[in-house]
């Protein structure tokens, strides 16, 4: 192997990288939903070669091919349709308000899909806002809205930074599907030049969830990068930040930093299991975790099946997704996914082609057992089940 050809860490651009697991198929959108069965059955799929960075403890997919993916209206990753989910985004958003004082400023979200949580921001402040992101859908707007919000179905670039001349910076769930993230960060840094008066908030899902928890439905194609909170830190700094705060959050599902424009310096101090020695240990042992809780499945769904039961599973997102899609032998055991955001319902899913469906059709069908995709939902999703006045044996996945 030629040094070209050499695998470099998309954050340090280190080479002592060790490969992890490989997954063969995967869809490359997991959250886009297709109207048809037969369509969603010849959806597009790629490899994940899951690789970890000793150096810098960033977890990438590094056969990810950036151009098989199309974020169009039809990518929806919307979770604003749980209660407990709003819950946390409205107290962000008014965390971050009061923090930054984002009282009648100008607001850029990055990635701000259907614009929620933009909304979320501008109302808690009086903010006018600015949300970039091509799978954005102005039918999806509410027409009693009452922020004032501009949306360009369009990736953000100087040339709309120059007229919009942001306060404040976010992109929440969007740095781990850039391939390069360090290039999308030095490029971002270029627009706010030495303005340090901005401040860019960066959520996304945590890595460390993944490979400690067992967060294993997770891996997922459009995911090119599963950041630790270490490579987080890590690549603002190497992309000229200065990071002032970061963290765990919903659960230690997700992590977040907060930055500003500076000479690459951090605030952030990191847990002793946080660190690239601690991380390694946990993704050594990974593969074989991994291999053993699909075992593990497959066992549970075949005993299922020997007693006659009917599961469905409870969320069409990419957990649920990536689960059904590595079971995909028991397709005809697992028929329908259920999920509470309407814009889902009635569609199907990649390349196993179940149907999406309300809660309230579980009424009509033979179902035996519920299995919950997040364990962070299960309170509220029981209550929907008992609200429904059905009896189901629930499992979390």
């Amino acid at each position: 192997m030629g040094p070209e050809n050499v695998t470099r860490c998309p954050v340090c651009d280190g080479t002592q990288i060790n490969d992890l697991l490989r997954i063969d198929a995967a869809p490359v959108l997991c959250n886009v939903l297709w109207p048809e069965e037969r369509q969603a059955r010849s959806a597009r799929h790629g490899p994940l070669g899951v690789a970890y960075c000793e150096a810098c403890a960033h977890v990438f997919n590094k056969e990810h091919d950036p151009d098989l993916a199309d974020y169009g209206t039809a990518y929806d990753n919307s979770l604003h349709y749980s209660p407990l989910f709003n819950d946390y985004a409205r107290r962000l958003s008014q965390r971050l308000v009061d923090r930054y004082d984002l009282r009648g400023k100008r607001i850029v979200e990055i990635g701000c899909g259907k614009g929620d949580f933009l909304r979320m921001l501008c109302e808690a402040g009086g903010n006018f806002g600015y949300g970039f992101d091509r799978s954005f859908e102005p039918d999806r707007v509410q027409t009693s809205d009452t922020a004032e919000i501009a949306y360009v179905q369009d990736l953000y670039t100087e040339k709309y930074a120059a007229r919009c001349r942001p306060d404040f910076l976010c992109f929440r769930h969007v740095l781990e599907h850039i391939d390069r993230p360090i290039d999308f960060l030095v490029d971002l840094r270029r627009t706010i030049a030495d303005r340090k008066d901005v401040v860019i908030y960066c959520e996304v899902p945590n890595a460390l969830f993944t490979l400690k928890d067992l967060g294993i439905w997770d891996l997922i194609y459009e995911h090119c990068s599963y950041f630790t909170l270490h490579s987080l830190v890590a690549v603002f700094q190497r992309a000229g930040y200065d990071v002032v705060a970061g963290d765990e959050a919903f659960g230690g599902q997700f992590i977040w930093v907060e930055a500003r424009a500076g000479a690459g310096q951090s605030l952030v101090t990191l847990s002793e299991h946080q660190m690239p020695s601690q991380v390694r240990l946990h993704a050594d042992a990974f593969a074989d975790q991994y291999g053993a809780s699909v075992r593990a499945w497959r066992d549970r769904l075949a005993a299922l099946t020997r007693e006659g039961r009917r599961p469905v599973v409870w969320g069409a997102g990419s957990k649920g997704v990536t689960f059904l899609n590595v079971l995909k032998e028991f397709g005809d055991q697992i028929q329908y996914v259920v999920d509470v955001n309407p814009h889902k319902q009635g569609r199907y899913v990649p390349i196993t082609g179940q149907r999406v469906v309300p809660a309230e059709f579980l009424r009509s069908q033979r179902v035996t057992d519920v299995l919950i995709m997040n364990p962070l939902y299960e309170k509220e999703i029981t209550a929907t089940i008992r609200e429904l006045g059905l009896e189901l044996n629930i499992s979390t996945v």
